[in-house]
């Protein structure tokens, strides 16, 4: 679905990431960990677009990112950190706007908006301002405006901050959802139980770098720990410089 191969990007004097490459899987959900300033949301933001990589390559579902950014970004689906919007449009106008933007025909983005909507129960607030929104309610209509166009490709960074303990596991039911109706997931978290309970893949990111990448056992052999061994003894092991 997505292939990244030898991205680079440097921002002044820092490298922010340095020679990266990795494949997702149609089906597959992918998490990067690292530290703060690592690299991990420079490599989404490359993914996504927002960021044009110094060198290296990136292909979504067949279309060269950087060769064809509109088709390749036609695929995508981004969940930002930070959710901003402008404050005053409703809900249901942010989503309706996001729809038109990626050409989703009026009568279904009327039919999906209300659906979706349902998944994070919101209806009878998709009319509020999102200034009046709480963090994990402006999350919330986030992910829900990623989904509306049936991207291929999902790039999801921190979702669970903000959200309560049950809007948080609805949240991981819909990227596996995604993921098994065959779409790809990249996923970058500081919550390493979340990365440990979706992924399929992990990559350690350090320094700009994919010091290891691989399934929860690939990545323990890697470590030479135990199969009970959790991410966080994993994590604990890989990037000692950090602990």
């Amino acid at each position: 679905m997505v292939t990244v191969k030898g991205l680079s990007k440097r921002f002044g004097d820092l490298q922010a990431v340095d020679d990266v490459s990795f494949s997702i899987d149609d089906g597959e959900i992918f998490c990067l960990i690292g530290p703060n300033g690592a690299g991990k949301t420079t490599i989404i933001k490359s993914i996504a677009g927002l960021f044009e990589p110094d060198s290296g390559s990136i292909v979504v579902d067949g279309k060269d990112a950087l060769k064809e950014p509109r088709a390749a970004k036609s695929l995508i689906g981004y969940i930002p950190d930070d959710p901003s919007v402008w404050s005053v449009m409703t809900g249901e106008e942010f989503m309706h706007f996001v729809g038109i933007l990626f050409g989703v025909q009026s009568d279904v983005r009327a039919r999906e908006v209300k659906r979706l909507l349902a998944e994070f129960d919101l209806l009878g607030i998709e009319g509020n301002y999102f200034e009046s929104y709480s963090r994990g309610n402006k999350q919330k209509f986030s992910i829900l405006a990623a989904l509306l166009h049936k991207p291929r490709l999902l790039l999801v960074d921190e979702p669970i901050v903000g959200l309560d303990p049950l809007s948080a596991r609805k949240a991981k039911e819909l990227f596996q959802a995604f993921a098994h109706a065959g779409g790809a997931v990249l996923l970058v978290t500081h919550t390493l139980p979340v990365a440990e309970e979706i992924a399929d893949r992990i990559g350690v990111i350090k320094h700009g770098r994919l010091a290891a990448q691989g399934t929860m056992d690939e990545l323990r052999a890697l470590a030479h720990l135990e199969r009970t061994a959790t991410l966080e003894d994993v994590y604990m092991k890989l990037a000692p410089d950090v602990a």
